[in-house]
């Protein structure tokens, strides 16, 4: 099989597509032929070893999994003898942030990392319901919503501020959200109330308070944020910020009755998927796709992503 790999960390020329024997799944996982998958920003600190703290986890000098790829949906070809919720031909998704090996013709996945896929989601669709929505329910799940409140989502466009947008749509607030200019009615169409354009005014500048202010793409601070939050406002980023300052504020704030910061640990992907799978049964969930590219053409994929120019999700097909 052929799959993507990086063997020491690096930008998008660390990438090599190499022939691999197929994968034999050991008793508790299953072998699945990938249909697509998503090159996101998890799968782009796995390659580049950014923040430091990746280092940590998945290799100091070099990384222990050489084969890219945190998400894929696919196709079960076979089972180990202990996998007992699944069976050749259905059709499945996962997710695990320090890597799959997913950017692979197949992949070998243990069964408590595999879900079904909703009958009226196809494979592209199912592959970008997962990373961004998973870091999304974390901001929405760790704090309370009243009817009435107001929330700003900085990043609107990425794939954890579409997914966000969404979510919080479902609360009685008001959202307002920042995007560019090209993506103004999309963040719009997704449920955003008013939208900040972030190419011609800096929403930290804004006479406007918020709740919450949500920064999806980390790439404002607490103390920039702060003038614009309420009293008893919450901002929550998903990056640790300037010498990991929100894991800081996190512990300092926590419990604060004025302004406070939450720093958003991921939930259980026992959580979050079930939850995406939910609403995407519903109707009330539908991730954005930007662009479209072959397991060949996964360098160029990369280097998109890490222009950080992207709306959305961008796919990988297999």
């Amino acid at each position: 099989m052929k799959a993507a790999v990086r063997r020491q960390y690096g930008d998008q020329d660390s990438i090599t597509i190499e022939n691999f024997p197929n994968p034999i799944p050991k008793e508790d996982e299953l072998l699945i032929r990938v249909k697509a998958s998503t090159v996101n920003r998890t799968d782009c600190a796995n390659l580049t070893g950014k923040p430091f703290i990746m280092k940590l986890m998945l290799g100091f000098s070099k990384p222990r999994k050489i084969i890219l790829g945190t998400d894929f949906a696919g196709e079960v070809m076979q089972t180990g003898s202990r996998v007992k919720s699944f069976n050749p031909g259905d059709r499945v998704f996962g997710f695990f942030d320090m890597g799959l090996g997913s950017q692979a013709e197949q992949v070998c996945v243990k069964e408590d990392l595999v879900y079904s896929i909703p009958e009226n989601i196809d494979f592209p669709l199912a592959a970008a319901a997962l990373e961004g929505a998973h870091y999304a329910y974390s901001f929405i799940h760790y704090v309370t919503i009243q009817p009435g409140q107001t929330m700003l989502i900085n990043g609107a466009t990425g794939a954890i501020g579409s997914a966000l947008v969404q979510f919080a749509r479902m609360f009685d607030i008001h959202i307002t959200a920042t995007t560019n200019t090209k993506n103004i009615d999309l963040i719009k169409s997704l449920g955003a109330d008013q939208i900040i354009d972030f190419t011609k005014e800096d929403f930290t500048q804004t006479t406007e308070k918020y709740d919450f202010v949500f920064d999806t793409v980390g790439k404002s601070t607490f103390g920039a944020c702060k003038p614009i939050l309420k009293e008893n406002g919450i901002y929550i980023s998903s990056e640790l910020g300037p010498n990991s300052q929100n894991v800081l504020f996190a512990l300092a704030t926590k419990f604060s009755k004025n302004k406070k910061v939450i720093f958003p640990i991921p939930f259980s992907l026992k959580k979050t998927i079930p939850y995406m799978i939910d609403l995407l049964e519903k109707g009330k969930f539908k991730p954005v796709i930007d662009q479209n590219f072959t397991l060949g053409e996964i360098s160029e994929a990369y280097k998109y992503v890490l222009s950080g120019q992207k709306t959305g999700n961008v796919i990988i097909h297999h």
